[in-house]
């Protein structure tokens, strides 16, 4: 089951908008997450949920997709997620944004498992204006973004590949838009060899 999910969880970039998803959906994800382990369980995370189309709208233009795609425009217009979990510290709990990085990891894939389990799928997007996202959203001074996930019901054909003999581990898309990822062998991970 986990090895499913696992296949089944991959960086989504194009969404049906036709299924909207709503803030229960959201919440039962933050259930989830809030499960996972905490650095010294000081649990500084919390999460601000966007679902209404007004505010899909304002935070969907403050994220960068596939930067290793750059020559196309993802999502496809159309194609744009129908919701959003903005990970965010409380900084008043602890200042330090480095020390929660490995917990921010954690609670996002966390919240993607879930997400496919229920037939939905998403992106984790590092690569978003934190600043221009805060006062978006009107987030108070503590509280800083740190990861943004994109949700929604993919609509869009993720193939996995086992990345070939020079090593390139990029992602690409062939002419029919499917997109294609390099995942390295489980041989070549294990530093130690079998035994005779």
């Amino acid at each position: 089951m986990l090895k499913e999910l696992l296949r089944k969880n991959r960086s989504y970039r194009g969404f049906n908008q036709n299924r909207a998803i709503n803030r229960e959906e959201l919440e039962e994800l933050v259930d989830c997450a809030r499960l996972c382990p905490s650095s010294v369980n000081a649990q500084p995370l919390c999460y601000y949920l966007v679902w209404k189309p007004e505010e899909l709208a304002l935070v969907q233009p403050l994220t960068h997709w596939a930067k290793a795609l750059s020559q196309l425009t993802l999502p496809h217009p159309g194609k744009n997620p129908t919701g959003f979990i903005v990970i965010c510290q409380n900084q008043q709990i602890d200042p330090s944004l480095a020390r929660y990085q490995r917990d921010v990891g954690i609670v996002a894939q966390t919240m993607l498992l879930a997400a496919v389990e229920k037939g939905l799928g998403g992106c984790m997007i590092g690569n978003f204006q934190a600043g221009d996202l805060k006062a978006a959203l009107h987030l108070p001074e503590h509280i800083a973004p740190m990861l943004v996930v994109a949700l929604g019901e993919p609509a869009e054909q993720v193939v996995l590949t086992q990345v070939g003999p020079d090593g390139d581990t990029h992602y690409y898309r062939d002419d029919q838009d499917v997109h294609y990822v390099p995942k390295r062998k489980p041989e070549d991970l294990i530093l130690n060899g079998k035994t005779e």
